[in-house]
């Protein structure tokens, strides 16, 4: 993975830089991230079905037994000016779908301009490195996980989740 995001760093205009966030995740933690959304879901919503819920839940965090982070097979990064800075991408990172009104998702139209063009670069980059994006998510990219096999047509997922201690 780090070979495939220096490659998209090589490929964004001079002044730009990807701004890693988070990547690797334990499935315990995932585990936690997704009982704690579907919290979140059930309370706004308590005559949904246990089916509908993680349903819900799934659109934003993925299920731990198919995570991408607890397989070190996905990256949350977006896209920073050479002092660090972040520059705008229409929301914060983890921005759930209810919060941002759907801007969250990469192809929201309901955000700027420069955002957009924004979004444009990041995806630019990290797809010609050979990286997918999750929709719902503008900021994830992953290499490797099953969501890639599907995209690309991979007979298998190349990582699964795994546990380090």
């Amino acid at each position: 993975m780090l070979g495939r995001l220096v490659e998209a760093q090589a490929q964004l205009p001079p002044g730009i830089r990807l701004l890693f966030v988070e990547g690797y995740r334990p499935p315990s933690l995932q585990r936690r991230y997704f009982d704690s959304y579907a919290d979140h879901l059930r309370a706004g919503n308590p005559d949904w079905s246990a089916e509908r819920l993680r349903s819900a839940a799934s659109r934003y965090v993925s299920p731990p037994e198919i995570a991408p982070h607890s397989a070190g097979a996905a990256v949350d990064l977006t896209l920073a000016d050479a002092d660090g800075r972040e520059l705008d991408l229409g929301t914060r990172m983890n921005a759930t779908p209810e919060e941002s009104a759907g801007a969250c998702y990469t192809h929201a139209d309901s955000i700027s301009d420069g955002a957009r063009a924004h979004r444009h670069t990041l995806s630019s980059a990290l797809t010609s490195a050979g990286l997918v994006n999750y929709p719902t998510e503008w900021w994830h990219w992953s290499y490797g996980d099953r969501y890639w096999a599907l995209l690309t047509g991979a007979d298998v997922a190349r990582y699964g989740p795994v546990e380090l201690d």
